[in-house]
């Protein structure tokens, strides 16, 4: 009869949690942020130690499920309906290599030490810190790297090119709102962005999904 138990514990459980897991999208298992971590161990624990707790019964495990889950999907509402919560909830991405130069106050802010970085740039093909122009920290922890030009793949060194400047680009939308500080870093102010929109067929910003500008290239917008 334990056997019995367990099996059908085990089998509701796992259903339960698919369809938690589905419920809430593919975050959970593509970008763990520290609050999707945290989500994951304790889904986890409550099947887990609900199959080793004689008191604790199958509708028990799913209720535990489900409140759990419905806790998770409002924090995913909240960060989609509130865009200003993602950057508390979600965190954001660390410039931690900013123009060939290390940022140590990022380093520092993230617990990041130098050989932590150098072992994450390597997973990028980038073996040494001065061939990386920028290196991203990202909110799963993870690094994405700009590297300088003739570093690039194929370098313009191989193709006997001049060596050219490499720029990164700055989001000035996202999801129908202007980050007027990024704004104010590339140079710009509401007028010229105004008119940029209307250029691609827009009246209002909320209209746009992103628009990122790049020294060379100009304004990409997209649109909803």
């Amino acid at each position: 009869m334990d056997y019995y138990h367990i099996t059908i514990e085990i089998f509701f459980g796992f259903i339960a949690l698919f369809l938690v897991t589905k419920m809430l999208g593919k975050s959970q298992i593509t970008q763990i942020t520290t609050f999707d971590f945290i989500s994951a161990l304790v889904l986890g624990e409550l099947v887990g130690n609900a199959l080793f707790d004689e008191n604790t019964g199958l509708g028990q495990i799913i209720y535990s499920v489900a409140i759990w889950g419905l806790l998770i999907y409002t924090m995913e509402m909240i960060t989609q309906k509130w865009k200003r919560t993602r950057a508390f909830l979600e965190g954001k991405p660390s410039i931690v290599i900013n123009k060939g130069q290390i940022n140590y106050h990022e380093l520092k802010k993230n617990k990041l030490d130098i050989n932590q970085l150098q072992h994450l740039l390597r997973t990028k093909d980038a073996f040494s810190i001065r061939e990386v122009e920028y290196a991203l920290l990202e909110t799963d922890g993870t690094v994405n790297v700009l590297k300088k030009s003739k570093y690039a793949a194929p370098t313009r060194g191989d193709m006997n090119l001049s060596k050219e400047n490499v720029v990164l680009s700055n989001t000035l939308i996202s999801d129908g709102e202007v980050l007027w500080e990024n704004l104010e870093e590339v140079g710009f102010d509401t007028k010229w962005l105004q008119g940029q929109i209307q250029v691609h067929g827009a009246t209002k910003y909320s209209e746009i999904l992103y628009a990122e500008w790049k020294e060379g290239e100009g304004l990409h917008v997209q649109k909803y």
